[in-house]
């Protein structure tokens, strides 16, 4: 009787589990809003950029490996978007990120972002112009890269490392 008991209970337990796990792979719809809500808001970027443009892919999975959560979204007009947010003309990245508020242009490396958000100085955000060789994303991995901020007291050095 006893046995019977056990047997009953762990199959019970069993089918619970089964039931639970069913029902939380069926909600798997949702998998990536979902865990975008568990990240933290100053780890969670969203890119708007020309969908042939291969560097700015390469820059986002480079951003997922530095644990961010990226959203990519295909926009020819980027540039366009970009100077109706404050980015100056003549300081255009390749493509508009936004992470916590801020606005980061071109492919500005993980390190920079980071000081952005922890500083948070009063600023709209920051650039990185052109596409440098050496730049993440980018083939080349040796030398400076000067990231400029600019908001509404105009643009400054923001990095020069």
């Amino acid at each position: 009787m006893k046995t019977k008991r056990t047997l009953g209970a762990a199959a019970t337990l069993t089918a619970a589990g089964i039931l639970g796990f069913a029902t939380l792979g069926l909600a798997g719809d949702d998998t990536a809003s979902d865990m975008a809500a568990t990240v933290a808001a100053d780890r969670q970027m969203t890119i708007w950029r020309d969908p042939s443009c291969g560097c700015c892919d390469a820059y986002a999975d480079y951003m997922e490996g530095e644990g961010y959560h990226v959203t990519r979204i295909d926009d020819r007009d980027f540039d366009k978007r970009s100077v109706e947010v404050g980015v100056p003309e003549q300081g255009l990245g390749c493509h508009l990120a936004e992470v916590d508020g801020y606005y980061v242009s071109g492919l500005v490396p993980a390190d920079i972002i980071d000081r952005l958000t922890t500083e948070r100085p009063e600023i709209t955000g920051i650039t990185l112009p052109g596409m440098p060789s050496n730049a993440p994303g980018m083939a080349g991995k040796s030398g400076t890269l000067k990231t400029y901020a600019f908001g509404e007291d105009g643009v400054t050095v923001y990095s020069n490392e």
